[in-house]
């Protein structure tokens, strides 16, 4: 469950109750010059489960929960690749990050 929790100069900032992480998920669609990209709390797992339920069904579609309780359908036949990576922790500033 995702809450909202006051961050740094009164601002707002999400939190994550169970720790877990967000998935960005890059699908490309047949005849489409644009990939799609959804950030999901789906694990990996559930998300190749899910493409693999629609690709056995004749008519399959696969369906995606984005982070903000939207919904992504896309008929299973159109999808050409599903690239599954976690979310980077980006760094702010202009520091380098050598060790």
């Amino acid at each position: 469950m995702r809450r909202s929790e006051d961050g740094p100069a009164g601002g707002r900032r999400d939190a994550t109750d169970d720790g877990s992480s967000t998935l960005q998920v890059r699908i490309g669609v047949q005849n489409v010059p644009k990939e799609l990209v959804v950030d999901t709390a789906q694990s990996a797992d559930e998300v190749t489960d899910a493409l693999s339920q629609a690709l056995g069904e004749p008519n399959g579609v696969l369906v995606l929960k984005d982070r903000r309780a939207g919904r992504i359908v896309i008929p299973a036949a159109r999808v050409g690749y599903l690239e599954i990576s976690e979310e980077e922790q980006r760094s702010v500033g202009f520091g380098t990050q050598y060790a």
